[in-house]
């Protein structure tokens, strides 16, 4: 009878991890952890301790930081999977997992399917003849070497990049390679699994070329088993139902799609919503229970194809989601940078990525040509963005794959403020007060329109005081709105004073606010 290891990559929701540990062990079978590196450290210790005494959970030896399309999503998987190698001899079969996954099958039904055909799982495609990347970069992931991390070092990853392709910096695939592309979800059998890891040790040169890929885990491991494993032998599949939107974003599953979910031709499901509470619920007890009689229909990708295209030519049967979407999300934790001096929070936040790692946008709602990733159509103007705001956020929350994200708004934007303080999600805020020097006022007066190049000094020196108070006015009145969570720092203050404001704003160590604090000229004109 086969027997799991499951492999879970994960950085988040402690208490989901536990139970899903637990669950998944319950009926014999194994799970080796990794939790990211960036992640906070007392709930990986939660994790420890909670699963302590369960013989079979192991951990990875070594835990790294993990960043999205960066190869330290594939290192992670190495040190979970060589973990579980070395713990679970008796493990016949490693199926990958994320803390979003859920099982839609029972432990029985599970077996019995690995047990019917011997066979690796994996959906692997030729990388350069198919068409499973629809758009950006294809051929450009493999023939540069990307150093950076594109979605929180997105200015120096395509600067790199574009000095590559200007200087003719491409290199060549690893001859003996055939490039594969496939969902990163795979089941593979254990003595692919060893293959795999002896390859690793016997080819630096592949793993050298695989480390500077960009988004290695949709190719590393499908392009390893097509090179070692038979065709015969492998199943051009994934075992974890998945869906994304037209907009590339993965489809959420919620309470209503309990029945959907189990008629479809899977083991797994990814995701399920953290706000499922009923639909988490009923998976996990489904997992234990026998005897239960699956009519397998898989009708879902095609089904969510017709409804999406009945919603393209004005046939939905409702709106939009972000036409009706009310919540960022429950467990989500939006904080917000408030600075009049646009300048100095944009230097704020370039040094806070470098610190703390987490996603950050600039001012979305105040600056047309902010970067925002595509998320169809509903970032293209100001004012669709403002419109339908959170479902904004709740898109962007989705995009970075992260329940922790930080936006900058203007003092003038009180209305935001307000609307994001009444969602469920977690809003905090931290004010940046800026000195305003008369030549710093007189240049804001120009860009707002108040006054032009042929301005005479003497209407300048009328218009200045009331600038002034105008600004001080917009400070006053987030104060008298009685925001909780809200923080404050200031140029008059010492580095040690706004430390401990980005401490208890960010949650971090005092060690790196104050590192943040002492950002080189950072309320500079």
């Amino acid at each position: 009878m086969a027997k799991i290891a499951y492999i879970l990559l994960c950085h988040k929701d402690p208490d989901a991890i536990i139970r899903q540990a637990n669950r998944l062990t319950a009926t014999g079978d194994f799970m080796a952890i990794h939790f990211d590196a960036r992640a906070n450290p007392a709930h990986y210790e939660k994790i420890r301790e909670a699963l302590r005494g369960n013989p079979s959970v192991t951990f990875s030896q070594k835990r790294i930081k993990c960043g999205w399309g960066a190869w330290s999503l594939v290192q992670a998987t190495l040190h979970a999977v060589e973990a579980a190698v070395q713990a679970f001899p008796r493990a016949t079969h490693f199926y990958m997992l994320s803390g979003d996954c859920m099982a839609i099958k029972t432990s029985d039904y599970v077996h019995e399917f690995l047990d019917s055909v011997d066979a690796d799982y994996i959906e692997s495609f030729d990388f350069f003849a198919s068409d499973w990347i629809k758009t950006g970069m294809k051929e450009e992931r493999l023939i540069y070497r990307h150093f950076f991390n594109e979605r929180t070092q997105k200015w120096l990853f395509y600067a790199c990049y574009e000095w590559q392709k200007r200087l003719g910096l491409t290199r060549k695939v690893p001859a003996d390679l055939q490039m594969q592309i496939g969902s990163q979800w795979w089941c593979l059998r254990r003595q692919t699994i060893e293959a795999i890891l002896d390859f690793c040790r016997q080819r630096p040169d592949v793993m050298r070329f695989f480390r500077t890929t960009w988004i290695p885990d949709e190719t590393f491991f499908q392009t390893l088993v097509r090179h070692l494993v038979p065709e015969k032998d492998i199943r051009n599949r994934t075992l974890t139902f998945l869906m994304f939107t037209d907009y590339g974003m993965p489809v959420v599953f919620y309470n209503d799609h309990y029945d959907l979910l189990l008629a479809q031709d899977s083991l797994f499901a990814r995701k399920i919503s953290p706000e499922a509470t009923e639909l988490r619920a009923r998976l996990g007890m489904l997992y234990a229970a026998h005897d239960v009689d699956f009519q397998i229909s898989d009708e879902g990708r095609n089904l969510f194809r017709f409804l999406t295209g009945r919603g393209r030519i004005g046939r939905r049967f409702a709106p939009r989601f972000w036409e009706t979407e009310s919540t960022v999300g429950r467990q989500r934790e939006l904080m917000i940078v408030v600075c009049k001096k646009w300048h100095v929070a944009k230097r704020f936040l370039d040094k806070v990525r470098q610190v703390t790692n987490l996603p950050a946008v600039e001012y979305l709602f105040n600056e047309e040509d902010t970067p925002l990733p595509d998320l169809g159509g509903i970032q293209t103007s100001l004012e669709k963005r403002t419109r339908h705001r959170r479902a904004m956020m709740r898109m962007l929350f989705d995009y970075f794959e992260t329940d922790r994200l930080i936006i900058c708004l203007d003092p003038s934007n009180l209305e935001l403020l307000h609307d994001f303080y009444a969602d469920r999600s977690t809003t905090k805020v931290i004010e940046i007060e800026c000195s305003f020097s008369d030549d710093y006022l007189v240049g804001h007066a120009k860009r707002v329109g108040l006054a032009g190049e042929l301005t005479p000094k003497t209407t300048l020196e009328r218009l200045l005081p009331t600038i002034r108070n105008d600004l001080a006015m917009e400070s006053d009145h987030i104060r008298d709105a009685g925001f909780t969570d809200c923080h404050v720092m200031a140029e008059s203050w010492s580095d040690e004073g706004n430390a401990a404001s980005i401490a208890k704003f960010l949650d971090i160590s005092p060690e790196q606010a104050l590192d943040i604090a002492k950002t080189d000229y950072l309320f500079s004109d």
